[in-house]
């Protein structure tokens, strides 16, 4: 039987994918901030974390990020020149929750006489158990993205934490408490940065639950899974093309279910993000009719962004004005 052209195209399309992922999947190495002496040192493992470090360490902290700008956190490794920073630094702050395969190796780097100490700033939050890591999860997610049934699933930890603002809260303080027991002495002014961090944070909760909430439609199809936790926390529900990682290879039969999926359910955009290849996302969208839009899960910023002074908060409003123009 002739298969559609439109399917051609998409199967095209995944195969491409595949040869782009197989000739970058090594990231570039970051370069290496530099330790100062009479501040806390702070080694962050990618960008949301850096920036919430900064904003609690204020004066008092000297804050490394080990992910260079433009660099996608999800295929990238460190150095040795990293490890060594890390060694001599108070904090080193990763995500955790499988995000950072890396950092079982990293530690180890760091000898058994480390004076650093490690926090998975994480920690607390109630983890969304994903399925789709291969990239077959998509089409049926639920709003925590643990929708799928049979013994064929294969569950992941969703490790995209940060995308909500109401996780990013906990993250804060956990990255709040870290400064405190390293260097007491400035308790107040690391309480105080982050309250004015956390004020921000639940402003803009407060802004994507009552803006979303008014919105007819829930439904969103995003280029990787990594919105599960927005979509939780705001009442949607997220249709991924790959699964929780970026490398995550789709099958060229569900890109022509999903596609299906979008005619029928009336979806208007497909979401794309910055650091990663928008071709399926802008395959699908031309096989389905339909247009595309960013949907930034704030892994870290492009060159671009950097020089215009983006940050979280920004690309989170830019964020939430994409959501209500798919969704309304």
């Amino acid at each position: 039987m002739l298969i559609h052209r439109s399917k051609w195209a998409l199967i095209l399309a995944v195969a491409l994918l595949t040869i782009t992922l197989t000739l970058s999947g090594c990231g570039k190495s970051s370069d290496s901030g530099t330790i100062v002496e009479g501040k806390v040192n702070v080694i962050t493992s990618f960008y949301p974390i850096y920036e919430f470090a900064k904003a609690i360490g204020g004066e008092e902290a000297n804050v490394i990020n080990l992910l260079p700008t433009g660099v996608e956190p999800h295929d990238w490794t460190p150095r040795s020149q990293d490890i060594l920073n890390a060694s001599k630094a108070q904090l080193f702050l990763y995500n955790g929750a499988g995000l950072e395969g890396w950092v079982p190796n990293f530690l180890k780097g760091l000898g058994g006489d480390k004076e650093v100490q490690t926090v998975e700033v994480s920690q607390g939050i109630d983890l969304i158990e994903a399925d789709g890591d291969d990239g077959h999860g998509h089409g049926e997610e639920s709003e925590s993205n643990s929708g799928h049934e049979g013994e064929e699933a294969d569950h992941h930890v969703d490790p995209h934490t940060w995308v909500s603002p109401k996780f990013a809260i906990v993250m804060a303080e956990n990255i709040k408490n870290s400064y405190i027991e390293v260097d007491p002495a400035h308790e107040a002014t690391y309480e105080a940065r982050y309250q004015e961090l956390i004020g921000h944070l639940q402003a803009l909760d407060a802004k994507f639950t009552e803006q979303l909430s008014a919105l007819p439609n829930k439904e969103i199809v995003v280029s990787h899974q990594a919105f599960g936790y927005l979509c939780r926390d705001y009442g949607l529900t997220q249709h991924a093309i790959m699964g929780l990682s970026p490398e995550a290879e789709p099958r060229a039969q569900d890109l022509v279910a999903l596609s299906k999926m979008v005619k029928e359910e009336g979806i208007r955009y497909i979401f794309f993000e910055e650091l990663v290849s928008d071709k399926l996302a802008k395959t699908l969208a031309s096989e389905a009719g339909v247009e595309t839009l960013v949907l930034n899960p704030v892994e870290g910023l492009t060159k671009n962004q950097a020089k215009a002074g983006d940050n979280y908060f920004t690309l989170m409003e830019k964020n939430l004005q994409n959501l209500i123009q798919a969704l309304q």
